[in-house]
């Protein structure tokens, strides 16, 4: 077969080998190196690199076996599609009545990523793209998933997140941070004035799925022109309902209390 211009050989090599490893179990370095076809030292890089990164560990027998970081991550692409169908009727809802961009969001590696929207009718309107990321500490969505992490969680995640300018009212203090997203668990919903993008305005809830965990956020987001300040409570009325419902279509029922920040 001829090698195509853009083929990078040795990424085709690293997915072979964790396929390897998904069809046959723990394998020694010499054993990849036979079904690859490449010598023992670079059988042990690639292997090497994997486990460096977090797919790959050594077992008690000196063997290579895959980490339950993949299984996370079929996880992850698994129930994003089961959600985006699930949400779909629901975000329906909230478009008719405001006609506004509706977003589907959920929290991956400390970001935002947006999972499924519906654009607003409107000539201006916010436009996001599916399966893009946004700094979750200033977006609707992301501070709604935010104010329900648990205190060990959140911690973690201020600690590995630098707080950086994006729009013109952007929280910069993690002390500040917390305070909002303690205000945001209190209130059921999250706010974002200006935060992610100059002349942007977003209003943000929590989805929780069956075992109480907030894992995903709607959020309606347009010009700060047609969302006045005045108006976010009536907003917010409507996208908690909705969230509400579309928690109870997960399996959720009962309202857990968490701890303060």
């Amino acid at each position: 077969m001829k090698e195509r211009y853009y083929q990078i050989t040795s990424l085709e090599k690293g997915i072979k080998i964790l396929e390897f490893l998904s069809e046959q179990g723990p394998l020694t370095v010499s054993e990849v190196g036979v079904l690859l076809s490449i010598h023992r030292s670079a059988s042990h890089r690639f292997l090497a690199t994997l486990r460096d990164l977090g797919y790959v560990e050594k077992n008690d027998d000196n063997r290579y076996q895959l980490t339950t970081r993949i299984l996370r991550m079929g996880e992850r692409v698994v129930r994003r599609f089961e959600i985006k169908k699930d949400a779909r009727k629901y975000m329906q809802i909230l478009s008719k009545v405001f006609n506004e961009t509706v977003n589907l969001g959920c929290l991956d590696d400390g970001e935002v990523l947006h999972l499924d929207k519906i654009d607003s009718p409107e000539i201006l309107r916010i436009d996001s793209t599916l399966w893009s990321k946004a700094p979750a500490y200033c977006t609707g969505l992301g501070k709604a998933i935010l104010s329900h992490l648990t205190e060990p969680e959140l911690n973690d995640y201020l600690s590995r997140t630098k707080l950086i300018p994006h729009g013109p009212k952007t929280i910069l203090l993690k002390k500040k941070l917390r305070e909002e997203l303690q205000k945001t668990f209190t209130r059921g919903y999250a706010i974002d004035d200006e935060e992610l993008a100059l002349g942007l305005r977003c209003v943000g809830a929590p989805v929780f799925d069956h075992t109480g965990r907030v894992k995903y956020a709607l959020s309606i987001s347009c010009p700060i022109m047609r969302l006045p300040l005045e108006k976010i409570e009536k907003v917010q009325l409507k996208l908690t309902e909705v969230c509400r419902q579309l928690s109870a279509n997960l399996g959720y029922h009962n309202i857990v209390e968490r701890q303060s920040h």
